[in-house]
């Protein structure tokens, strides 16, 4: 059997040259395939389904109350604060590729994947029920997301990876809450 050897170079002066060429262009090289316009766009809902999910979880923390409420709160203030970083990272990634973040409080709830739902009766079971139904539409969307990112964009999908990670981490959370 011979030996053979992956041999990895690089044109060091011709990304050089690229780098000079484009530099308007910010972070996004030929090496980024992703429709950046459709990417700033799918951000974008990220972005408004972040916001949406931090004035949920803020809501409820709020709203709770009872023997539990305590617990069940302070879960939901550390979702919240997550949720705000989660949209932040997301309004940075649309910058950084080009775009405007929008933070446009009239679409928010059109341009999310998830649902603002208060609960007036300030029952916790139904509290953690609508933010775990919430975390899971989130999971499937993000993983939908990421499936169709694949190396187009290896910065976006990291990112979307990680948000992913603590949105199970959510559900998890909230699962574990509610007794299942």
């Amino acid at each position: 059997m011979a030996n053979q050897t992956n041999q990895f170079e690089l044109d060091v002066k011709k990304i050089r040259d690229e780098a000079r060429q484009h530099m308007d262009k910010g972070p996004v090289t030929a090496g980024n395939t992703a429709d950046t316009d459709r990417m700033i766009e799918i951000l974008n809902q990220v972005v408004a389904t972040e916001i949406v999910c931090y004035l949920r979880y803020s809501q409820h923390a709020i709203a709770a109350s009872g023997m539990d409420r305590a617990q069940v709160a302070a879960e939901f203030v550390e979702h919240a604060a997550e949720e705000m970083q989660h949209g932040q990272r997301a309004a940075e990634r649309v910058s950084q590729l080009g775009g405007a973040p929008d933070f446009d409080p009239a679409t928010l709830a059109k341009r999310s994947h998830t649902e603002y739902v208060t609960v007036s009766d300030t029952d916790l079971d139904r509290m953690l029920q609508e933010n775990l139904v919430a975390e899971r539409i989130v999971i499937t969307s993000y993983q939908e997301i990421i499936r169709w990112i694949g190396d187009s964009d290896p910065t976006t999908r990291r990112m979307m990876e990680d948000i992913l990670a603590e949105e199970e981490e959510h559900a998890d959370d909230l699962n574990d809450l509610l007794g299942n």
